[in-house]
């Protein structure tokens, strides 16, 4: 009878509660870490809803969570997140505050989505560190948080193991991305097509992008297309010049045009989705470097060496010594290696 090899502890998650918190972010959060998916592959996640006692906490709508810890299990905790404000000025109660600043000197992850920054920022963690909320309470943030070196426009980033978001959607895109450099892409793949959301945007990308007229949605149609086919070709050399020569424009207002209607550049992009389909091919192949990085269109393994150690803070050996799965059984249905494609489909942004 095989031996079944133990499996790895759960990844435990704190969900912070007091009154104010959006109901949607508490939605966002126990969708990603609190759906138990590990029948299609995905991690083992131990989500706890926490707060200062166990009284329910009202949110809007007549709605209300029921905390299932108190504070002290933060201790304990691997990924701390903080839900976004119906009032942003709310105030947290000094023993979340408190909490939370035991919990950043500890070392562990802390992580607020959209208007959850306030919260951070009441506890002194934001002061003289970078970080975003939505492109509407930017302003708010910097007014009554003077410290706090707000960043206008970006989906998510980091400073000093604190992640900020944006809102609504950029939420999701922060758990996600912390599920990925956690316990990979493949994992916050799986976890994105149960929520049937993309998979992968990066924080660097614009917050929104204005009301298309009907020559931006002609243009959209063209780049879709243009996204598709670089998609499909990435193991060959592509340039921006190679992707604007397919859409039939310059290069510079190819550029021009997919910047708007992505809030990313296309050089950018496609270093994204080359990272992505690496990541893909280390985590499900045992093939070797020269031929992953030949098919993600690095060209050679050092380029490939390069850019994840920019991007990533890591190389591509140690990434695949800490996501890659078995291969599957023949006849399983597993996706076959080379079925492998970038991370994002062709008309997501």
């Amino acid at each position: 009878m095989a031996v079944q090899a133990p499996q790895p502890p759960a990844h435990r998650v704190a969900l912070v509660a007091f009154p104010g918190i959006r109901a949607f972010d508490v939605s966002v959060i126990t969708e990603v870490w609190g759906t138990d998916r590990t029948d299609r592959g995905a991690p083992s996640f131990d989500l706890r809803r926490v707060a200062v006692d166990s009284t329910p906490v009202p949110m809007r709508g007549g709605l209300a969570l029921h905390p299932d810890r108190t504070l002290t299990w933060l201790s304990r905790a691997d990924l701390i997140v903080i839900p976004g404000l119906d009032d942003h000025l709310t105030p947290a109660p000094t023993p979340v505050l408190d909490a939370l600043r035991r919990a950043h000197a500890r070392g562990t992850t802390l992580a607020a989505l959209c208007g959850g920054a306030f919260t951070l920022a009441q506890a002194g963690l934001l002061d003289g560190r970078r970080a975003i909320t939505h492109w509407n309470l930017i302003d708010l943030l910097r007014t009554h948080h003077p410290r706090v070196n707000v960043v206008p426009d970006a989906l998510f980033i980091e400073d000093d193991n604190i992640w900020t978001a944006a809102g609504t959607a950029a939420g999701i895109d922060l758990c996600l991305h912390l599920v990925r450099r956690t316990h990979g892409a493949e994992a916050a793949a799986t976890i994105a097509r149960s929520m049937v959301t993309a998979p992968f945007r990066t924080g660097t990308q614009a917050q929104f992008i204005e009301h298309p007229t009907p020559r931006a949605d002609r243009d959209a149609d063209t780049l879709a297309a243009v996204r598709e086919h670089a998609l499909r070709h990435l193991h060959e050399p592509l340039t921006v010049a190679d992707l604007a020569a397919y859409a039939g424009m310059s290069p510079r207002s190819f550029a021009r045009h997919f910047t708007a209607a992505t809030g990313t550049t296309p050089l950018r992009w496609l270093l994204d989705q080359r990272i992505a389909t690496a990541q893909k091919l280390l985590e499900r192949t045992d093939l070797p470097m020269p031929e992953i990085a030949r098919r993600a269109g690095f060209g050679s393994e050092v380029t490939m060496r390069q850019h994840f150690a920019s991007r990533l803070a890591t190389s591509p050996r140690a990434y695949r010594a800490a996501f890659s799965t078995p291969a599957p059984a023949p006849g399983t249905g597993a996706p076959d290696s080379t079925s492998v494609t970038g991370g994002s489909s062709p008309i997501a942004r």
